[in-house]
C-alpha cells in the first residue's frame, strides 16, 4: 500500500505514523511545510520526504498572515500526489495542512485532526470558523485522537468521527528505573513550557509543598521548551525555587521516556480543553510512574481516573500540592498507582494496537486501481 501523509514532518507523532507504516512494508512519503531536520532524516530512513515550500517552512502555529503562504503549495501537493500516486492521502492538523488537502485533492482523503486546530483556531473569528468548516467538509474521513475532541468537532460538521488514539511504544516507555540521584520526592513533567500546560501551577504547587514539608526534600524536573521559558524560570526564582528545579529544555524520547521512568510523582497539570488527548499522561503510565492530572477531558480520557491517576482541579495548585504530599507520604499507593496505569496503558494505548486499527480502516476504503 501507498501512503501520502500530509503532516510535519519534525513532528514526533509524524515520525511514530511514518515509522510504523514503512517498518509494515508500506510505501511511505510524507509531504511536509517545513524541512525536515537532520534528526527526522535519519528517524525516517526510507520514507519520502516532500517539501512543500521548498525549503521556505511554516507550522501549524504560524500566523494567519503567514496561513496565506499554504496557498503556494497547492500545486506542489497536486504533483506529489500525481507523481507518487497514493493509495491512501492522509492529512493531519485541519487548519493547515487539512486546508491545503482540501484545494489540492479531488479523491477521498482522511484527516486527523489534533487540537488546538479545532479548539482554538475556529472561535479566532467566522472567516477561521469557515476554513475548519470546508476542511472538514471535503474529506472523507475524520478521524480524532480523542473522544473529547470528536465532540468538539461536531460543532463544525455532521459527518461521523472515528478515533484513532495517539499509541505509545511500551518498549521505550517503561518501568525500568535509572539510578537516583536524590534521596526525596522527584515530581516532574515532560510538556512544553506554554500557557495552556499549566507548568506555573505546578511551580505553586511544589513551592508550597517545599514551604510546608521540607521534610519531604521535594525536587522538580521539567522538560521541555517554549515560548514561556523565561517567564517560568523568573516566577521559579520568586517563589524561592532555584535549588529545587532542574529544567531539561527539549528533549528526545527517549530521554523523556527516561525522565518519566525516574520520577517518583509525574505530573501533567494542563488548564485548556485544548490538550485534546494526554498523549504525556498515558506515556507517563506506560513507564509505571504515579500520575497526577487536572480535569482536562482530554486528559480523564487518557486515564483511568481514580485507579490509574489522581485528578485535580485545572489551575488549583493547592489541591495539586496536596495530591502531591499525598503520594508522597504513602509509597506503596505510589507503587499500587504506577502498575494499574501500565496495566491499563498496555490494554488501551500501546502502539501497535492503535495503528492496526487505521491499517485496517486503510485497506478497508482502498479504491479500486
Amino acid at each position: 500500500m501507498k501512503i501520502l501523509f500530509l503532516s510535519n514532518v519534525n513532528n514526533y507523532h509524524t515520525i511514530k505514523w511514518c515509522k510504523y507504516f514503512h517498518a509494515h512494508g508500506h510505501d511511505v512519503c510524507v509531504a511536509s511545510f517545513s524541512p525536515p531536520v537532520e534528526s527526522s532524516k535519519r528517524e525516517l530512513s526510507g520514507v519520502t520526504i516532500s517539501c512543500l515550500l521548498n525549503g521556505s517552512g511554516i507550522g501549524p502555529s504560524s500566523s494567519t498572515i503567514n496561513k496565506i503562504g499554504y496557498l503556494r503549495a497547492v500545486r506542489t501537493v497536486k504533483r506529489v500526489v500525481k507523481s507518487f500516486n497514493p493509495d491512501v492521502i492522509h492529512a493531519h492538523y485541519a487548519s493547515s495542512y487539512g486546508l491545503i488537502c482540501s484545494l489540492a485533492v479531488n479523491r477521498p482523503y482522511y484527516l486527523s485532526i489534533w487540537g488546538s486546530d479545532i479548539y482554538d483556531f475556529p472561535r479566532k473569528s467566522p472567516l477561521h470558523r469557515l476554513i475548519i468548516e470546508h476542511a472538514l467538509k471535503r474529506c472523507a474521513w475524520p478521524l480524532s485522537t480523542s473522544y473529547a475532541m470528536a465532540v468538539e468537532a461536531k460543532k463544525y460538521t455532521d459527518k461521523g468521527i472515528l478515533i484513532t488514539p495517539f499509541g505509545v511504544d511500551m518498549k521505550l516507555f517503561s518501568p525500568i528505573k535509572g539510578i537516583k540521584q536524590h534521596k526525596g520526592i522527584v515530581v516532574g513533567t515532560v510538556k512544553a513550557l506554554e500557557r495552556k500546560y499549566g507548568i506555573d501551577v505546578l511551580l505553586r504547587a511544589v513551592s508550597l509543598v517545599s514551604s510546608r514539608r521540607p521534610d519531604l526534600c521535594i525536587r522538580l524536573r521539567i522538560a521541555g521548551s517554549g515560548s514561556l521559558e523565561d517567564e517560568l524560570k523568573a516566577l521559579a526564582s520568586n517563589l524561592k525555587l532555584d535549588d529545587c528545579v532542574t529544567w531539561l529544555g527539549f528533549v528526545s524520547q527517549k530521554m523523556a521516556a527516561q525522565e518519566w521512568g525516574n520520577f517518583d510523582i509525574g505530573v501533567v497539570p494542563s488548564v485548556s480543553e485544548s490538550e485534546s488527548f494526554g498523549v504525556s499522561a498515558v506515556e507517563c503510565q506506560a513507564c509505571g510512574t504515579p500520575l497526577i492530572i487536572s480535569d482536562i477531558p482530554g486528559l480523564l480520557e487518557a486515564c483511568n481516573s481514580g485507579k490509574t491517576s489522581l485528578v485535580v482541579p485545572r489551575g488549583d495548585y493547592s489541591a495539586l500540592a496536596d495530591a502531591i504530599e499525598e503520594l508522597a507520604d504513602d509509597s506503596g499507593y505510589r507503587s499500587k498507582l504506577g502498575e494499574r496505569g501500565r496495566s491499563y496503558v498496555v490494554n488501551a494505548y500501546e502502539i501497535d494496537s492503535c495503528f492496526k486499527r487505521v491499517e485496517s480502516l486503510y485497506f478497508q476504503n482502498i479504491p479500486e486501481r
